[in-house]
């Protein structure tokens, strides 16, 4: 696979950007010929509550957050970040809602292509109990006992990344 691509994990406020849910977390893995060759994180100060359902997800609450740049700055470097890259995700749907909903926010343009890891893991492994980032990556790695940490954005970039370069393989 000679290919680049960016495998991208956001952490939320809520469920819904039109209704005034952020972005909180963003982390992503820059890959390159079966190889990550940079890593990108970043914090994001909302300026708004995180709903409790959210902070039980994620354990990011607002005082993990006070201090940190605001969506701008950091948004503006991960569009340098990714670049003209293809996008990969696990339920890539949610993911770029947000992140097509603040690039518009702040007047950036997005146009990369995006694939979810979720969809083409129901196609190639049709008889999994679930789709969870952790039970697809169990699966795919051949690991059912791996002890993961997920629900923080570049773990869960990482996993992901893992998870694409097994699903191209198959």
């Amino acid at each position: 696979m000679n290919e680049r691509f960016v495998v991208f994990d956001l952490e939320t406020t809520g469920l819904c950007p039109q209704r005034g849910d952020r972005i909180i977390e963003v982390g992503a893995v820059l890959v390159e010929n079966d190889l990550t060759q940079k890593e990108f994180h970043s914090f994001i100060n909302p300026g708004k509550a995180i709903s409790k359902a959210a902070q039980k997800i994620h354990g990011i609450n607002i005082e993990m957050l006070t201090g940190q740049p605001a969506s701008e700055a950091v948004l503006n470097k991960f569009k340098s970040f990714i670049s003209s890259s293809v996008l990969i995700s696990h339920n890539a749907s949610f993911d770029m809602k947000f992140l097509r909903y603040e690039f518009s926010r702040l007047g950036l343009c997005l146009t990369n292509k995006a694939i979810c890891t979720m969809k083409i893991s129901r196609e190639i492994f049709p008889d999994l109990p679930d789709y969870r980032l952790e039970t697809v990556y169990r699966y795919a790695t051949g690991n059912p006992f791996e002890k993961i940490k997920i629900h923080r954005a570049l773990d869960d970039a990482r996993l992901v990344a893992k998870i694409w370069m097994k699903l191209m393989r198959e």
